[in-house]
């Protein structure tokens, strides 16, 4: 809501110092008046000549300490002006800046020079956050319109599905409905990876202690059936490691990285899987193993697969970007799985490292804090 308009911290600053120079001069003539002029006698008289007594020197001397307490006050108002405007001139140019950003311009820093006081502390917490904010909506912006265009497919197969369905209605409807629910199904993935994904920095307030050992298990027997049609072999070993943090995004980290070693794999000779494409001498297997390093917990998962180029690594956490050119039909994914891997292990304190697997595949490298109490069973 709109303010009336006060008197300025400039005038107010510029005030104060004149009454401060004005009381010290006050407190200068109480002085003189108590340890000097009350001891002068009021008549004084030596032998008929005349010396100035009490009243004489203070009607000399009031006239003239009036005109020193006038110049005081004067120059006690300008210099406190000028002193105020150097002082509150860092304030200024956070106010400048804070009016950039409510314009909309979030690349504008205060970029405040000189030694570090309070005011250059706060003109580089504003600039750290404005960075942290810039960066911020960058990342959503290019999110919305990433997201908007992957869920814009699905729609749009949809319509065209329905669009063929009324121009031809003697075509099969049982093929029309199996297409319809595999597009909805991809759509509503997606939906919810999209939510997982603007959710999982936000961790419960009460932090759990979780083995990423048993997540590992878990996760390997939830994939399963699907990694045997394919025939890729899941192998889950290592140590009992224990961190702290949120059990279902601990968990959905797991899933994500087995079910991605899955899907970007080599088909082997298993059940369903036919002639398969796998090379000669390597199976296609996923590995997960976990460790116990000093105060760290490591889980590493491990996948053969397609040669994946080292420079596409550094941009497989972004939203929407696959490793391999070639994705198994229906198994594909929305894109989001690395990208939620990377939020919840950011928002655990962690850290994911990704590198090439020498021959083809992956290796996932999640590193969280070591916790110092062991889980319940």
């Amino acid at each position: 809501m709109p303010r009336t308009r006060g008197v300025s911290v400039r005038m107010r600053l510029a005030l104060s110092y004149a009454g401060v120079v004005v009381v010290t001069g006050l407190l200068l003539l109480a002085v003189v008046w108590l340890f000097l002029l009350r001891y002068v006698p009021r008549r004084p008289d030596y032998n008929g000549s005349f010396v100035p007594g009490r009243g004489d020197l203070v009607d000399a001397f009031l006239p003239r300490a009036g005109l020193a307490l006038a110049v005081l006050l004067v120059l006690g108002l300008v210099g406190g002006w000028l002193l105020a405007g150097q002082v509150l001139a860092p304030l200024e140019r956070l106010a400048e800046a804070a009016r950039r950003v409510e314009a909309g311009s979030l690349s504008h820093r205060v970029d405040l020079p000189g030694r570090s006081d309070e005011f250059r502390d706060l003109a580089d917490a504003f600039d750290a956050m404005l960075e942290t904010v810039e960066a911020q909506v960058e990342t959503q912006q290019r999110f919305a319109a990433n997201a908007s265009h992957e869920l814009r497919t699905p729609l749009a197969v949809t319509r065209a599905l329905l669009d063929v369905a009324r121009e031809d209605p003697s075509r099969d409807a049982a093929l029309l409905v199996e297409r319809l629910s595999a597009v909805n199904t991809r759509a509503v993935d997606l939906t919810e990876a999209l939510l997982l994904l603007s959710r999982a920095d936000q961790l419960p307030a009460v932090r759990e202690v979780v083995d990423l050992s048993l997540l590992a298990e878990e996760a390997v027997e939830t994939l399963l059936p699907l990694a045997e049609p394919r025939g890729v072999a899941l192998d889950a070993s290592g140590e009992a490691a224990s961190t702290s943090g949120s059990p279902a995004l601990l968990l959905q980290v797991v899933t994500n990285l087995v079910h991605n070693g899955i899907v970007h794999n080599v088909d082997g000779p298993g059940d369903g899987a036919g002639p398969g494409d796998g090379r000669a001498g390597e199976p296609a297997v996923v590995h997960v193993r976990t460790r116990v390093d000093g105060d760290h917990v490591e889980l590493v998962v491990e996948n053969t697969g397609e040669e994946v180029p080292a420079d596409l690594v550094p941009t497989l956490t972004q939203p929407f970007q696959r490793g391999a050119a070639r994705l198994h039909d229906g198994d594909g994914g929305t894109g989001l799985g690395l990208a939620i891997v990377d939020a919840v292990v950011r928002a655990h304190g962690g850290r994911l490292d990704l590198a090439p697997r020498p021959g083809g595949g992956l290796v996932v490298r999640v590193r969280l804090a070591r916790a110092s109490v062991a889980p319940s069973p």
